[in-house]
């Protein structure tokens, strides 16, 4: 593999990998240590300073021949997270930056670079559940950080247990049960800056074989920008029923009401020097995104026998959706689906082995409606369609010991997609259409690799894997003449990387390069008016780069949390862009936290992030974004085993800068629009505190 330009983080990174060694990783904290449960990286050992859910989550993964990431609660629980964003802040190599509201750019080596709006590439779920629409397509609103008892980050192919075929894999939130939560009672109060205000409570119990856990968080915010006003509801709730170990019945349910304003990207001189103003036409048409949702869920784990485990689950899912942009969207969803995975444990041929093998089913059925924007309210029926998204993955991936430290790791997936459309003629409405159109994409996808772990949890791993994504219902945008010509993005990647942990240092580092075909790129049509953006099949693009995570307990009492991203994206040959480097993405973005725990029970926690080099904003790269470091301040005091009060200053010196921005096609062209930009949040503050019984 070969990169078109290094950086010093990544040296420094690695060669203080190189002091670390490969022998007797320690995973026992000193006795001295102050408890250490916010690691994101993962062992091959278990930790015990982890929760034991979180403990047993990351050795979970850690059978995973590649690059994927656990993350606790406790690692946000003293910080003001209140989105997407704020729970991957130290996941390496995961791209997730705040647009406005809890509207994120998430992006894993470069899935979705070009989307405008919302999530493509990556698959979210909430106990498996997916967050997305049957197409792919979604969005983060719905997703509160605050009920997740930590949150798995599947990087790539390396999502293959929820049949995954994404170049983004999969990142899915785990909420409590009453047998798995903090404590039985806790509550919590955030306010701040730009009249921010959110209260959480949640209770969680057993008696008997059954136990239950109920949550509620209320978050009202004025917004530091124009037009960016919201208010937050969400509920949670799940009962369970054990019949014996590893044997139980879960229900759970979900509500989440959302009401959020959009300032919308500006100019990149408005961004730097003006970035409370929104866009003008977010506020002439009032531009917002709203929407009450319910999510249940049957779900059961079963041991069949020793050597065998089956989960499963029934989902549905409902969404109404009011969203007043360049016209007023009304749509309503129905999801629904089922999975199945067996676990296996034994032995072939006199060699030990793992497995997983399973199916999952999804429907999806949207009825949408487009209507004239006065003002942000109806007036006039412009639009009707409905669309039906169907999917089936089937997959396995099994581990054969060759020695008691070598494995050998197959697997793949089959696939199904459909995208069924119907449009009906409007009265009075020129160009509508009936229109009944479909489409079925077919897939396998294949995956292998080997991981070596030594006697005391430290790995070697590499794989490489096929991915696949089927264009969804936005980015084949159906017209009188169907849809639009668009195939299956398709790539081969290939990885490879270490992990564990070495006395005081605990290490994470990929290296993967991923040879793309028909990547599905999207630039903004016309990003001023909120116009949806127009996708494309690029010809033959490259993904490479690297993903590093460096923790170093300097000292009983202090902690440096070190990640690192090298992303190096570009075309390879294309006949209009040549071999010119992809938009979006920063080529390198590091992270870095110093942290001191004192003994009295407090603690101070300085923190930077750094885009260290300039990102291309249009395809023809001709127009960049600037860099930028920002400095923030997270301090807290335990004053006892029940109460914690914290401090969170983001932005620390008032840095104007770009957070991120959509992509345009070739910003020379004066009828291409540059409004593009999402300003980075000015200085802000938050204070908490957090009650446990």
């Amino acid at each position: 593999m070969s990169f078109k330009t290094t950086a010093a983080p990544c040296a420094l990174l690695l060669a203080a990998l190189s002091n670390a060694g490969w022998t007797s990783p320690a995973l026992a904290r000193q006795t001295s240590e102050p408890a250490f449960l916010d690691s994101v990286i993962v062992t091959g050992r278990r930790n015990a300073e982890d929760p034991p859910i979180v403990a047993d989550a990351r050795q979970r993964l850690s059978r995973t021949p590649g690059a994927v990431a656990v993350i606790s609660a406790e690692s946000y629980a003293d910080r003001y997270a209140t989105n997407l964003a704020d729970v991957l802040r130290d996941a390496p190599g995961v791209y997730a930056q705040k647009k406005w509201g809890g509207d994120i750019r998430l992006s894993i080596r470069g899935s979705g670079i070009g989307n405008a709006v919302h999530n493509r590439g990556v698959l979210l779920a909430q106990d498996g559940v997916p967050l997305n629409e049957a197409d792919g397509f979604g969005d983060f609103q719905l997703i509160d950080p605050l009920i997740a008892r930590y949150t798995e980050v599947y990087k790539g192919g390396n999502a293959l247990r929820f049949g995954g075929a994404l170049l983004g894999g999969a990142v899915n939130l785990v909420t409590p049960t009453g047998r798995t939560a903090s404590s039985n009672l806790n509550l919590r109060l955030d306010g701040g800056s730009y009249g921010t205000v959110r209260a959480h409570a949640e209770v969680a119990g057993v008696r008997g074989d059954w136990d239950g856990f109920a949550a509620v968080t209320g978050q009202s915010v004025d917004g530091w920008r124009q037009q960016s006003e919201g208010k937050a509801l969400n509920l949670s709730g799940n009962i369970g029923r054990s019949f014996g170990q590893d044997r139980d019945i879960r229900l759970l349910a979900s509500w989440g009401d959302i009401h959020q304003e959009i300032p919308g990207s500006v100019s990149l001189s408005d961004a730097l020097t003006n970035p409370e103003a929104a866009n003008p036409a977010n506020i002439a048409l009032n531009y917002q995104r709203n929407m009450r949702s319910l999510r249940t869920t049957l779900q059961t784990r079963w041991r069949l026998d020793d050597a065998t485990v089956f989960e499963g689950a029934l989902y549905g899912t409902w969404k109404d959706l009011d969203h007043p942009i360049f016209q007023v969207i009304d749509q309503q969803s129905r999801n629904y689906g089922a999975f199945g995975r067996f676990d296996w444990q034994g032995r072939i041929g006199g060699l030990r082995a793992d497995a997983f093998y399973g199916a999952w089913y999804r429907q999806g059925d949207l009825d949408a409606k487009q209507w004239v924007n006065v003002g942000g309210q109806q007036n006039g029926l412009r639009a009707r369609s409905f669309q039906n998204g169907k999917g089936l993955d089937v997959f396995g991936e099994g581990r054969l010991f060759l020695t008691d430290r070598l494995a050998l790791v197959a697997g793949g997936t089959w696939g199904r997609a459909e995208r069924d459309y119907q449009s009906y003629v409007v009265p009075g409405v020129v160009g509508t259409v009936d229109l009944t159109t479909d489409k079925t994409f077919d897939w396998f996808a294949p995956r292998a690799g080997l991981l070596w772990e030594s006697e005391d949890g430290a790995q070697v791993f590499t794989n490489v894997t096929r991915s696949i994504e089927p264009p969804n219902f936005s980015a084949l945008s159906p017209t009188a003449g169907g849809y639009q010509p668009l195939v299956p993005q398709e790539a081969v990647t290939w990885e490879v990387g270490t992990r564990g942990r070495r006395g005081p240092l605990t290490w994470d580092v990929t290296a993967y390069r991923a040879d793309l075909k028909h990547e599905l790129l999207n630039f903004a049509v016309n990003a001023a008016l909120g116009i949806p953006a127009a996708t494309f099949n690029a010809g033959p693009t490259i993904h490479q780069g690297i993903e590093a995570g460096l923790d170093w307990r300097i000292a009983p009492q202090w902690r440096l949390r070190q990640t690192y991203a090298f992303s190096d994206f570009y075309f390879d040959g294309d006949k209009v862009y040549g071999d010119g480097h992809l938009p979006v993405v920063p080529p390198h973005l590091y992270r870095a936290e110093l942290r001191y725990d004192d003994p009295a029970g407090w603690f101070i926690a300085p923190s930077v992030e750094w885009s260290i080099k300039d990102a291309w904003v249009d395809y023809a790269n001709t127009l960049k974004s600037p860099s930028y470091a920002v400095a923030n301040l997270n301090m807290g005091w335990t004053v006892n085993r029940r109460l914690t009060v914290f401090a969170d200053v983001r932005n620390l010196f008032d840095e104007a800068y770009v957070s991120n921005f959509g992509a345009v096609t070739d910003a020379r062209v004066a009828t291409v629009s540059k409004a593009v930009f999402f300003p980075g949040d000015r200085r802000s503050a938050y204070v908490g505190v957090r009650m446990s019984y």
